[in-house]
């Protein structure tokens, strides 16, 4: 098949290359990408035959709404336009709305693989019309290894079930976090994380890709020195938890995962000030002296 992809980061640049692999025409536009083969959104609807299929993968929010909202105008009626950045459900649904008044078909594709993709496969979660998710069928076959990809409901779905896999993600992560700590810290063992790693991989009720991962860094840097202790987050994780709040959903485990990436970002935290305040103040508990004065936010 033929298709347009939009964004040749990590993920869209692997899955242009495991697509033209697998045979399929791929056009591609991106900013700063000297490897595109149109030098706008508009060249790149021109380069395409109906029915065009167009497929983002850019950064969510603005960048998303922008390319969408400039490619609507350019597309017709029987062309498909699909998002696999990792945008809010709701938005999805809106945008769904938007391109349905045009003619033209909205999937969202939640894309799971990270840079292991291009050789592994994505494993890919689409909402939409059934119609146009059976056209896009063969690009989701190249993309996916066997069993991998779904259509899992309507617009909108395929993002919201990516959300919450990325909201499991973050728990299963931090579960592995704090119980390699455990392991570290523990005195007159001395063990050998990346054993422990490798043999957790082999029957144990906690093997993962995930704990593949890890050992494989562990091997790079047994004590993970030359990494420092600060983890992001890019959204799904928060938005899963308001998801959780509005239906009254107990999610004990994913948020506090959420909540210890917001105390990773912390030099020194506040509340533990407050802690060692209140110790001191009604039980006269020592206290430690800051290491060296506070810079900046004296009121805040």
């Amino acid at each position: 098949m033929k298709l347009g992809i939009v964004g040749l980061g990590r993920m869209g640049g692997n899955m242009t290359e495991r697509l033209r692999k697998g045979g399929h025409e791929v056009e591609t536009y991106a900013r700063t990408a000297p490897e595109r083969t149109a030098d706008s959104l508009v060249e790149l609807a021109m380069k395409l035959e109906q029915p065009r299929i167009v497929w983002l993968m850019i950064p969510s929010g603005a960048p998303t709404e922008m390319a969408i909202q400039t490619l609507l105008p350019l597309l017709e009626d029987g062309d498909i336009l699909v998002d696999g950045g990792n945008s809010n459900f709701r938005d999805s649904i809106r945008r769904a709305g938007e391109a349905r008044a045009k003619g033209v078909s909205f999937l969202d594709a939640g894309v799971s693989g990270g840079i292991w993709g291009l050789a592994e496969g994505y494993c890919l979660m689409v909402g939409g019309d059934e119609t146009a998710f059976e056209t896009v069928e063969p690009i989701l076959t190249t993309l996916a290894p066997e069993g991998g990809y779904a259509r899992v409901g309507p617009s909108g779905a395929g993002h919201f079930v990516k959300m919450v896999h990325n909201g499991i993600e973050y728990g299963l992560m931090q579960a592995y976090a704090e119980g390699f700590e455990l392991l570290r810290e523990i005195d007159g063992f001395e063990l050998d994380l990346g054993q422990i790693a490798a043999l957790w991989r082999n029957g144990s009720v906690v093997r993962s890709w995930l704990l593949e991962l890890l050992q494989r860094a562990f091997e790079e840097d047994p004590g993970l020195e030359q990494i420092r202790g600060f983890v992001q987050d890019s959204g799904e994780g928060r938005w899963t938890v308001h998801e959780a709040v509005d239906a009254a959903v107990p999610m004990p485990a994913i948020s506090a995962a959420l909540f210890a990436r917001f105390a990773s970002r912390q030099d020194e935290s506040f509340a533990a000030k407050v802690n060692a305040a209140l110790r001191n103040q009604f039980g006269g508990h020592a206290v430690e002296a800051a290491k060296a004065a506070a810079q900046g936010k004296p009121g805040k």
